[in-house]
């Protein structure tokens, strides 16, 4: 249809000025800069989207791994590794030194595992859901897993006997909250057998006699108490191994051939000590000197050496022990460092995993006899050379009421960025737990390219400094004293002469996150900004509606909340009870699957920090637990942590 214009249109358009009729178009709108997409899991809220040029920069450094010792292939002496190629990390074999990791598992989550020892028939995997950690137990074959337990408990794999003939394993399947302990030959899912009822959530099999008739238990209370006992198998009857109202602390345990029980523990010390134990009188015979934690062993098949690690002030140092003469010989050749997974082979070899500043984690051997080591693995940094990392120096000081407390301070190369640098913060969790000197990863960016400072405080609370120190902290009336012990710390290192006192950010997860939210509130004339991820808001809603089977371990640490003086107390030093008084910008992290701390207590955070007006980023993950273990995820969350930091600590 043909239509005819009216005559005021006619006469509006004649009426146009002529400039207008006769303007170029207008240009067109420059085009946004290209942002990374968020991942499928995770929701980002209140957040910039991330430029994508910042991605190219920091790529180098996202793409580092390390490998971890699993163990020993008794049949062909190859090694099993844990390392990461796609999203997570997964089971790989090492057949010679240096030679080609061959991945065997190939799951959706992380997975760990081991050989049966010195059958070496077949591999126990544990693996959990989206960070849930409700673990299962599987056989993993051809790539593929059976399932041993029943799909729906928590399950914890233990210990297995020395002839590989049997595992012992914790599970939640009778009501979701004790650890009941269980032994099964994985050959076989139906040899299950229940073997002690138990009421808690700290216990385990922690090893079986030469002969598999006895298991000895262990009952985890706390990082300060845990209790042994001896249970016969064919019997059921459980003995006490000591007095199990003494406080004493156990770490590990190995059984000789001989049947004699070697374990690390603190009783008649601050630290824990490598010895012998009676069963009968519960006795403790040290064989170690060290002024030091003994962190982990292991004892040779024939029950003739023993490899031990030393924590000296965060670096571990390893030792070998001759029972018979008790000579103590001390490995010079490894640098300071990070040390796991210590295993002899059944042909006498030592595996370990090691990592250092310098170093991302790698798998090694030691012939004790030659003392010569061999490298298994050398994990790739992204193309990055690993020896401009920078090593930390100990800052000590002074708390408030003359504890000396202590941290690890990594200041970037002074000729490349000289003055006064930003600098970081990084509490550690548990808070049983200690920041040790390590490779830094991703965060190596910080140092190498920005010229940020990160210091890692050990406040009082934390392990490696004697059983006093790491009792110092606990109940709801002495909690805020490690806050303390933090201010101090802070302001150590914002008076050294290569700090700028100004420019000071602070970070922390789990507990550190508790300590991020308190500094938020207490610290915040110190700080630009804060970083709290999977955090304790609310000590009160935390232990109601942590996972049941780990809420008494929690009380014994934090409190009980069910007491109304101690209720009254923890509310008082909850960080939320005082969220009016946070006033500087706030990134919050969080996994959906949490069981530990649950998402809760960042969802009741983040709300109050806005309703007041205040800013709170807040990024989530659907498909995570405590903390980011798959890559997609993890890198994302650095670097809207570097898009945070940036804007909030830089001021970029």
């Amino acid at each position: 249809m043909i239509r005819s214009f009216t005559l005021g249109a006619l006469l509006a358009a004649t009426a146009m000025p002529l400039a207008a009729q006769e303007a170029a178009p207008a240009a067109p709108a420059p085009a946004p800069a290209p942002t990374v997409p968020v991942p499928a899991a995770l929701t980002a809220e209140e957040m910039p989207a991330i430029p994508l040029a910042l991605v190219d920069d920091v790529r180098p450094y996202l793409e580092s791994r390390g490998a971890g010792f699993a163990g020993w292939d008794p049949n062909t002496r190859a090694v099993l590794i844990n390392t990461r190629f796609a999203n997570v990390s997964q089971l790989h074999r090492v057949a010679m030194p240096l030679g080609a990791r061959t991945q065997i598992s190939f799951e959706a989550e992380a997975v760990r595992g081991s050989y049966a020892p010195t059958k070496g028939d077949v591999i126990v995997v544990s693996k959990d859901k989206g960070g849930d950690e409700y673990f299962q137990l599987h056989t993993l074959k051809d790539g593929r897993l059976t399932l041993l337990t029943d799909g729906k408990s928590r399950n914890q794999l233990n210990a297995w006997s020395h002839d590989g003939a049997l595992i012992g394993f914790s599970s939640t399947r009778r009501n979701g909250i004790d650890s009941d302990l269980y032994v099964m030959d994985p050959r076989d899912p139906a040899s299950t057998r229940l073997i002690y009822e138990s009421k808690g959530g700290g216990w385990a099999i922690a090893g079986f006699s030469p002969d598999n008739k006895v298991a000895y238990l262990a009952d985890y209370r706390s990082v300060e108490d845990a209790d042994l006992y001896r249970l016969d198998l064919a019997t059921g009857a459980l003995t006490p191994i000591g007095d199990p109202k003494a406080k004493v602390a156990y770490g590990s345990m190995e059984i000789a051939p001989d049947g004699t029980l070697w374990v690390t523990t603190d009783a008649g010390s601050d630290f824990q000590r490598l010895g012998t134990l009676d069963p009968a009188t519960g006795k403790f015979t040290p064989v170690s000197r060290e002024k030091w934690d003994v962190d982990g062993f292991d004892l040779s098949d024939d029950g003739k050496t023993i490899v031990y690690e030393v924590n000296e002030a965060g670096s571990d140092r390893m030792r070998i022990l001759d029972v018979a003469s008790g000579k103590v010989t001390t490995v010079d050749a490894l640098p300071a460092g990070q040390i796991g997974g210590l295993s002899f082979a059944p042909w006498g070899e030592i595996g370990f995993s090691f990592s250092s500043a310098k170093s991302a984690s790698d798998v090694w051997s030691l012939d004790p006899k030659t003392m010569q080591l061999t490298r298994w693995t050398q994990s790739e940094t992204g193309g990055l050379d690993p020896s401009v990392n920078v090593e930390p120096r100990i800052v000590t000081t002074k708390s408030f009421d003359g504890l000396e407390v202590s941290g690890l301070l990594y200041l970037p190369d002074p000729a490349k960025f000289p003055g006064k640098r930003p600098l970081i913060v990084d509490v550690h969790g548990g808070p049983e737990g200690q920041s040790t000197a390590g490779f830094m990863g991703s965060d190596n960016y910080y140092l190498n390219e920005l010229g940020v400072g990160i210091f890692f405080p050990n406040v009082r609370g934390s392990t490696g400094y004697g059983k006093r120190f790491v009792s110092l902290d606990n109940g709801p009336f002495k909690r805020e004293d490690s806050v303390k012990d933090m201010a101090a710390l802070i302001d150590a290192v914002r008076a050294d002469p290569a700090v700028d006192p100004a420019k000071v950010g602070l970070t922390g997860g789990s507990y550190g996150g508790y300590m991020c939210y308190a500094a938020a509130v207490q610290l915040k004339d110190k700080l630009t900004a804060t970083t709290c991820i999977v955090a304790i808001s609310n000590f009160v809603s935390f232990l109601e509606n942590t996972n049941p089977y780990r809420q008494d371990l929690r009380r014994v640490e934090y409190g009980d909340e069910r007491i109304p003086a101690q209720r009254a107390k923890l509310t008082e030093i909850s960080p939320l009870t005082r969220v009016n008084e946070i006033t500087k910008p706030m990134f919050v992290i969080t996994g959906a699957n949490d069981p530990r701390v649950p998402k809760s207590e960042a969802d009741q955070m983040v709300a109050a920090i806005r309703k007041n007006g205040g800013q709170a980023w807040h990024l989530v993950a659907a498909d995570e637990g405590h903390g980011f273990r798959k890559k997609a995820n993890a890198d994302y969350a650095f670097l809207a942590q570097l898009v945070f930091w940036k804007k909030y600590l830089l001021g970029e």
